[in-house]
C-alpha cells in the first residue's frame, strides 16, 4: 500500500481522530512481529477525553484495522444521538464535569500535602 492516495486516506483519518480527541502514537505494545505496521491512539492534549489517562493507548492495531474502529466509534455516538441519550453538547458538558472533578482531587491533594510538609 503506498501512493498519494495513501497519503489522502491518511490524512482523512488523521483529520478524523483528531474530530474525535484522538492523536496517533508509537505503540508501547504492538502484534508480535508487526511493531513497524501497528499505531495507537492516544488522548490528544489535556482537554480531550479527559476520562482517560493521558498515556493510555485506546486503540492499538493497524490502520485497516482502525478504519473499522473508527466506524464503531461513530455508529455508537450515531446511535446514542437517535436515542437521545448523548449528543456533542451533552457529551461536551459532561467532559468539562469530569475536568473539574478532576482538578478539585487535584487541588485537594495538593492542600493536604503542603499541610503535611509545614
Amino acid at each position: 500500500m503506498s501512493g498519494y492516495e495513501t497519503i489522502l486516506r491518511l490524512k482523512r483519518i488523521e483529520e478524523e481522530i483528531d474530530k474525535l480527541g484522538f492523536k496517533f502514537a508509537h505503540p508501547k505494545h504492538g502484534d508480535w512481529g508487526q511493531q513497524e505496521n501497528t499505531v495507537s491512539l492516544k488522548p490528544k492534549d489535556e482537554d480531550s477525553l479527559p476520562i482517560y489517562n493521558r498515556d493510555a493507548e485506546l486503540y492499538v492495531g493497524s490502520l485497516e484495522a482502525l478504519q473499522i474502529w473508527l466506524q464503531g466509534v461513530r455508529w455508537a455516538r450515531d446511535y446514542d444521538m437517535m436515542l437521545k441519550l448523548g449528543d456533542d453538547e451533552k457529551r461536551a458538558k459532561a467532559e468539562q464535569k469530569e475536568r473539574n472533578r478532576q482538578l478539585m482531587r487535584t487541588l485537594k491533594e495538593g492542600k493536604r500535602v503542603e499541610g503535611i510538609e509545614s
